[in-house]
């Protein structure tokens, strides 16, 4: 005789909050943002078995539209919702749902998930992937497992934490992956699986981000002219892109180095996989010569998350050695 099934528990409340993007789109001709939270909630509230699922529109435009001050305000209520107790969705762009889900990451200090989710094709399209995506999100959000996970990007049947998300694939469906770590979880047929978290980091509560933080990549036969005038604008903190492993010419670490005296100057991996090393190589301005410099390494994560992780820093008013210490958490 099989045993008596154990009854599972109800699924936590969910809240999806409505950001704008493709998922809100329609449009025959040519797509703009038309469908509202209650108009989203439809197309899957019959799918649905969660007490307590709500949805309220924030802002509805396309995410290359937002504003630093849209983000912020983004990110905290889904915050302020997540300490309620309530698990929390948000339908945003993918153009940055990455860079909003990990200022998201970088508020969040509750227990309860909150996952961001969006779509490739809009809602008047065949094949729309909006309702597939919002539907496995909000079984992530309901989801015990996912307690204590942070922020997280459900996307194409897959799971990935917002530190590692990065939008990889301007139009296929499954526009989303995680170079450094690889997706966490699946959700198949309503249920997510989760195999892998990664460590929370300490969160941040800015008040504002009205810092000018600008990113300069390097690349081949650089002679520093971006990167001089990128200074010449005075920015209250600059994001770099080395080459390989944090590497630079000696000309472009020295411009670099002189800076991060005074402003906070992170250095992050051009490729995709791989971290800024520590001694493998003994060339002028390899990554030895950036570490003993006052250029502070990012680790594994994004330039793009480490911009917005950088304007969280200066927004909560932290200084150049206490901003060295909260990149430092990626920097394994």
């Amino acid at each position: 005789m099989l045993p008596a099934s154990r009854a599972q528990p109800r699924p936590r409340p969910v809240s999806v909050l409505v950001a704008g993007g493709t998922i809100s789109m329609t449009g025959e001709s040519g797509a703009s943002p038309d469908l509202d939270a209650e108009a989203l909630l439809d197309s899957v509230r019959s799918k649905v078995d969660i007490d307590g699922l709500e949805a309220e529109t924030v802002i509805n435009v396309p995410s290359a539209h937002l504003s630093l001050g849209d983000q912020l305000d983004i990110c905290r209520r889904a915050r302020d919702l997540a300490r309620r107790g309530t698990g929390v969705v948000v339908t945003h762009g993918t153009d940055t749902l990455e860079e909003t889900a990990v200022l998201c990451d970088v508020l969040h200090d509750a227990e309860p998930p909150i996952v961001f989710t969006g779509a490739i094709r809009p809602a008047s399209s065949a094949g729309a992937d909006g309702p597939a995506n919002l539907l496995d999100a909000i079984s992530v959000a309901a989801a015990g497992p996912a307690a204590g996970m942070g922020v997280l990007v459900c996307f194409g049947g897959e799971i990935h934490h917002a530190r590692g998300a990065r939008k990889t694939d301007a139009t296929s469906t499954v526009a989303f992956s995680s170079p450094q770590t690889g997706p966490l979880g699946r959700v198949t047929e309503g249920h997510p699986t989760i195999w892998s978290k990664i460590p929370r980091n300490p969160s941040l509560d800015p008040p504002a981000l009205e810092a000018r933080v600008l990113f300069v990549p390097a690349g081949a036969g650089d002679d520093g002219t971006l990167a001089r005038a990128a200074l010449d604008t005075s920015p209250d903190g600059v994001v770099i892109g080395t080459l390989g492993a944090g590497h630079l010419s000696p000309t472009i670490l020295e411009l670099w180095a002189e800076a991060a005296v005074h402003i906070p100057v992170v250095a992050c991996s051009r490729p995709e996989r791989g971290v800024i090393l520590n001694a493998t190589y003994d060339y002028r301005a390899s990554e030895r010569d950036l570490r003993e410099s006052n250029v502070i390494p990012a680790g594994f994560i994004s330039p793009q998350a480490a911009r917005m992780k950088l304007l969280a820093c200066l927004g909560s008013g932290l200084g150049i050695e206490e901003i060295r210490r909260v990149f430092a958490q990626d920097d394994g």
